[in-house]
């Protein structure tokens, strides 16, 4: 008869090695967190989101999305506070703020859709006038905030001091490429065109020479939006070259979103607020004998 054979013993069990306690493994994490370079990822917040999973028992994906989500947003809103700064945007308005109300014959529709930043996409110019205080540079400041949020590059100005700034690269032979610089912004806005003095200076390109060369370079380039308190009309004056100008704004009739805010000033309204007398429930002392 055959030989049965003989089966060998099981193997003995492996034992798995011991979990790590939770404080291990929070230490674990901290250490990848720093060499991973996650600045946004702070010890509070990251106890925080473990606390929430030991509660809500979410799947993996639904932890990672918490945690993940709320470090990219942390990092959008630094990045967005740099173009901000960078930009020259240094008083922060909103849509959100403006009195609508105040300028009733402004369509708050309109204002909305071009702070969806679709015209900057298509490259076109917009020209908003208007009478001081009517709030042009507070929409723009606005949708200037909205394409910092958007990621895009920013410059604010004022027209008096991008021409400054011109001039003091003809005086120093960087004008090319501080215009070069000025064209590779995605959007520029050039505020308050008609305030501030730009006397002529000598052997120099007048103020209307610098504005097309600008605006001629940034054609199909980039958006640039401008304001003005004075009437087109006067803009030849204003820049020292009515022929130059009038081929400034021939350009901007064919590219640029034309608004004009046809309205009463804020900052007046807000003046005469503070000028009436405040009415007092106080008995007046009687005159002294």
């Amino acid at each position: 008869m055959p030989r049965e054979r003989v089966k060998p013993p099981p193997p003995p069990p492996v034992e798995s090695p011991p979990r790590p306690s939770d404080d291990v493994l929070r230490a674990r994490l901290r250490e990848h967190i720093v060499a991973l370079g996650i600045i946004d990822l702070s010890d509070e917040t990251l106890d925080t989101d473990l606390s929430w999973a030991l509660h809500e028992r979410p799947s993996y994906t639904q932890l990672l999305e918490r945690v993940l989500g709320q470090v990219a947003a942390r990092r959008r809103e630094r990045t967005t506070e740099r173009r901000i700064t960078s930009g020259g945007i240094k008083i922060r308005r909103t849509l959100e703020s403006f009195d609508w109300a105040f300028q009733p014959k402004l369509s708050r529709a309109a204002i909305e859709e071009l702070a969806g930043l679709g015209f900057v996409a298509r490259h076109q110019d917009l020209l908003i006038t208007g009478k001081s205080g009517t709030g042009k540079s507070h929409i723009l400041t606005a949708i200037a905030i909205r394409a910092c949020q958007a990621g895009l590059t920013v410059r604010f100005a004022r027209f008096a001091d991008v021409l400054a700034e011109f001039h003091a690269g003809l005086a120093d032979g960087s004008y090319e490429r501080r215009l070069r610089r000025f064209c590779g912004i995605e959007f520029l806005v050039l505020d308050d065109v008609g305030l501030g003095q730009v006397p002529p200076q000598p052997d120099a390109p007048t103020a209307a020479h610098m504005l097309f060369n600008l605006i001629d370079l940034r054609h199909q380039r980039g958006s640039t939006a401008i304001t003005s308190n004075i009437k087109l009309s006067a803009w030849g004056k204003y820049l020292g070259d009515a022929t130059v100008t009038a081929a400034i704004l021939d350009r901007l009739a064919m590219t640029a979103i034309r608004l004009d805010i046809d309205g009463p000033s804020y900052r007046q309204h807000l003046a005469h607020q503070r000028a009436e007398p405040v009415e007092s429930d106080a008995e007046p002392e009687p005159n002294p004998a």
